[in-house]
């Protein structure tokens, strides 16, 4: 097709916004426009296509079939435009920002995310470890690694990490009980955070349906990390993921009694917003990544 033929890019950026939010008014926000400067884009670009693009409805617009399948192809070429021109314009160092929950951030990326650095070095990491859900829409980051099923809406998600649980404590605490021999020793000892819904279902899948935890005072953390600490500490058990404390069961630091490991069906996700996943230093961080989880799963 001729390039003369191409319709105005000021109308693709107003269709992919208006596409993305199935919302003219939102899309006005965004772009800096009114609405009626929008809608006056859409017709340009639908007379230039000889096509509607949106489907009028009471409710708002919904995009027609043709529409959905013009939005999802400017959304891929704004982002190459985009990566192009950041390039172009001499943006030889980017910075990847990362928001990541703190299990995964201490257990697996501190340990590795230099190798993406030595391998990248014209990408600037950030990273900020949190447990709340990033809106990538106000908080700037590009990447977040959450837990959960990966069903967010507008976004990608690729399964990083299954959430296995198993309970755990330091060798020198079961020495002191006399040692761990079935499933029900564990509630003659102090359960770190008895609350959490693994205990349930881990003594369950053990035989032990009628496990009381309810009158455990327990200690309350609200994360492994700091739980796999008390545990290592001797305070108690923690319910834990075994494959993210390989090293620490390796120097007797943590001791798993039992070959009984559970999942929820949750998961480690890398996420991001789908219109974004085009962009280098994702897709870069993206490959590097997966490629230093096969390499863990392994194991």
């Amino acid at each position: 097709m001729a390039r003369s033929h191409l319709p105005p890019l000021a109308a693709i950026r107003v269709f992919e916004a208006a596409a993305r939010h199935r919302n003219f008014t939102t899309a006005a926000a965004e772009l800096g426009m009114t609405q009626a400067a929008v809608s006056y884009q859409i017709k340009v670009l639908e007379e230039r296509v000889g096509a509607a693009l949106f489907l009028r409805q009471a409710r708002g617009v919904e995009l027609s079939e043709i529409g959905a399948h013009f939005a999802q192809k400017s959304t891929d070429a704004l982002d190459i435009l985009s990566d192009a021109f950041a390039k172009a314009k001499g943006r030889t160092e980017e910075t990847l920002e990362i928001s990541v929950i703190p299990t995964f951030a201490t257990n697996f990326l501190a340990q590795r995310i230099g190798c993406f650095q030595i391998d990248n070095p014209s990408i600037a990491v950030r990273i900020e470890v949190n447990q709340s859900l990033s809106d990538f829409a106000s908080d700037g980051f590009d990447l977040a690694i959450r837990s959960g099923r990966g069903d967010w809406p507008g976004l990608k998600s690729h399964l990083l990490v299954p959430v296995e649980f198993t309970p755990m404590l330091s060798p020198a605490l079961a020495e002191k009980a006399g040692g761990i021999h079935q499933p029900a020793d564990l509630l003659r000892m102090p359960i770190i955070e008895p609350s959490d819904p693994w205990w349930h279902q881990w003594f369950q899948a053990a035989g032990v349906p009628d496990a009381n935890l309810a009158t455990q005072p327990g200690l309350q953390f609200g994360s492994q990390v700091l739980e796999a600490n008390a545990a290592i500490a001797g305070q108690g058990i923690g319910i834990l993921t075994p494959a993210f404390y390989r090293e620490e069961i390796a120097q007797k630091r943590l001791y798993q009694p039992f070959d009984l490991v559970c999942s929820d069906g949750q998961g480690y996700w890398l996420v991001y917003p789908e219109n974004r996943r085009n962009l280098t230093k994702i897709r870069l961080f993206r490959n590097w990544l997966q490629g230093k989880v096969d390499e863990f799963n392994r194991q």
